[in-house]
């Protein structure tokens, strides 16, 4: 596996390529039209830029050499210097210098350029003391007495600017260059070598997305027909007989996902302007500090939570970072610091948002749910303050009593709950008052390829993602107690709610869910001595366990979502094959629990659940 500084090279390389073929074609419009503003500025411009990228790479012989051939076309583009043949002929041979340059960075070869590089510099420096002797003369002298002044006027002789002589004419000028430079030009003339117009070509390629993405369903439709192939030959076959095909469309798969990977400082780096745009509006002192940029992580993914990455910094400096007097109050510097890493945990990627603000308080949550009428005076009693605070994601829902430029509309949090649910993600909030608030991101590193957990319910094989699977336990009758409308049970000495996804099933409508003793129904029919397979899953702070027919086997599938009209049913994320040409439905741990977990539905989010 590459290093990120050998990868760090390659793209420079196919940068400075580029910039080196711009380069040749500007120079060579610039020759027919040696008045064109517009490629003047250009090759200013690439002369800037692969100086820079040079530096700051450490490749300093590129970085000097692209310094001169700036500063020339500086003096160019001020007017100082026209070009003329013998001048064009220099810059075809600098840029061809600067060319090969590029190249020995790849093969570590040595190549010849302080010639021509003196040649320039001298021609430089001849301009710029013609140009400054030329300003000199041109300065106004300050008459001194008044009888000057009276005399009659008379018209100067007519000048011509040394500073804007061609080439040619300050090559007649010797003198005025000191014979040890001219020595120097003489020699880079003698040494310089015929330049090499082998071609070159960048080891990097730019392939659209969408290319990509096509890429990989092809490679997902590929790896469908192998587990196809595989179980209809299962009974006829040696186990290892179809191994290599299992290895090679395996590593194409995992190479095509790799290739879709970007680094998250792409995204991170954009942070910085937002969260000044925020504190401006505010009124507030924000720092924002990046960690882990070089964490990895699907290209879709990270353009999906773009948006709910601007909502949580914004929330961060409009709910969370005091004013500066409130902190200088608090004891706390006046600069509030809001911290944004991500880094890589298994098979997902964790973003954290943390600021050393306010923090969150669940009293005053709870307070604003109930006026709101999202829970009950009751429930908000019984209700655990990492409970109340995840409240915050309900649709509508805002701490802030006047809505400002940046916060109070309460569309904010519900937008990252959505588009985590859309990938498979979580959210956690762990909150401080006084000392500030840390959200955790929990993401799927690729949606090309999804873990899942495949049980039986029925006469059918269905998949759960391993994203929201915290572990399998098998416990009995006996062990599940009834509660209200519910079934809970003990794992590790922590209660939990139980459901039959069974009874789920058997609904009519979701409404149906909180009717009397519905979700009882399996429960009462169970022969005490029957062991339970029971998956317990966590979304969101919740835990809740899902008890099924039979476990079959963890298994990495690749997802097709649902297409229309049944892209209503919201408890199915999407649907996969099996090799045994059998459609197999994936359930969607966010919708089941969104539906068991809140008791407000209007008739209208009842419907898609249908």
């Amino acid at each position: 596996m590459k290093s990120k500084d050998q990868e760090y090279k390659e793209i420079f390389l196919a940068e400075a390529l580029e910039n080196h073929e711009e380069l040749n074609r500007l120079l060579t419009l610039l020759e027919k039209k040696s008045d064109d503003t517009k490629s003047v500025n250009a090759i200013f411009r690439i002369t800037h830029t692969l100086k820079g990228n040079a530096a700051g790479m450490g490749f300093q012989n590129v970085a000097d050499f692209a310094h001169v051939l700036e500063d020339f076309f500086g003096e160019v583009r001020d007017g100082n210097l026209a070009l003329d043949d013998a001048i064009f002929t220099n810059l075809f041979k600098a840029v061809d210098v600067l060319g090969a340059l590029i190249n020995a960075i790849k093969d570590d070869g040595k190549v010849q350029f302080r010639g021509i590089k003196t040649k320039l510099e001298v021609l430089l420096k001849s301009v710029r003391q013609e140009t400054a002797s030329t300003k000199k003369e041109d300065k106004p002298i300050e008459n001194k007495t008044a009888r000057s002044a009276t005399k009659p006027k008379q018209k100067p002789a007519k000048k011509v600017s040394k500073a804007r002589r061609p080439a040619a004419d300050l090559k007649s000028e010797k003198k005025s260059v000191p014979d040890h430079h001219a020595k120097m030009v003489e020699e880079g003339e003698n040494t310089q070598e015929a330049p090499d117009t082998k071609m070159t070509f960048s080891d990097l390629v730019q392939v659209p997305v969408r290319k990509l993405d096509n890429l990989l369903n092809l490679v997902g439709e590929l790896v469908i027909e192998r587990d196809r192939i595989i179980a209809v030959n299962a009974g006829n076959m040696d186990s290892n007989e179809y191994a290599r095909l299992n290895r090679v469309s395996s590593d194409l798969q995992y190479s095509v996902m790799d290739v879709r990977l970007v680094q998250v400082g792409f995204l991170f780096n954009k942070f910085h302007r937002v969260a000044r745009d925020a504190a401006s509006l505010e009124g507030k002192k924000v720092s924002l500090n990046l960690k882990g940029t070089d964490t990895e992580i699907d290209r879709n993914i990270l353009q999906i939570i773009s948006d709910s990455l601007i909502h949580l910094i914004r929330n961060a400096v409009g709910h969370g970072i005091e004013t500066p007097d409130e902190r200088k109050k608090a004891g706390k510097p006046e600069e509030g610091r809001i911290v944004l890493s991500a880094f890589s945990e298994s098979d997902a990627v964790i973003i954290e948002i943390k600021d050393d603000g306010t923090g969150i308080d669940a009293a005053a949550v709870r307070d604003k749910a109930i006026k709101k009428g999202l829970i009950s005076a009751e429930d908000a009693r019984q209700m655990s303050d990492n409970d109340a605070i995840l409240m915050i994601f309900e649709p509508g829902f805002s701490t802030m009593d006047q809505v400002t430029s940046i916060s109070g509309r309460g569309v904010g949090m519900d937008v990252v709950k959505k588009a985590l649910d859309s990938i498979g993600g979580n959210v956690s909030v762990h909150a401080e008052l006084g000392k500030g608030t840390t959200f955790s991101l929990r993401l799927p590193s690729s949606m090309a390829v999804k873990g899942t957990l495949l049980f039986e319910l029925g006469a059918e094989t269905y998949a759960i993602p391993l994203a929201y699977t915290e572990a399998v336990v098998s416990l009995y009758k006996p062990d599940l107690h009834k509660v209200s409308n519910g079934l809970v049970a003990t794992y590790l000495d922590k209660t939990i709610s139980v459901v039959f996804l069974q009874d789920l099933f058997a609904l009519k409508n979701w409404e149906s869910v909180y009717q009397d003793k519905v979700l009882h129904r399996s429960f009462d029919d169970l022969d005490p001595q029957k062991k339970l397979d029971i998956i317990i899953v966590s979304y969101n702070g919740r835990t809740i366990g899902f008890v099924v027919d039979k476990l079959l086997q963890q298994k990495e599938i690749v997802e097709k979502p649902l297409m229309k009209p049944m892209d209503r049913v919201k408890i199915i994320s999407g649907v996969t094959i099996m090799g045994n040409g059998h459609v197999c439905l994936v359930f969607n741990v966010a919708a089941i629990c969104n539906m068991i977990f809140t008791k407000n539905f209007s008739s209208k989010n009842m419907m898609s659940y249908q």
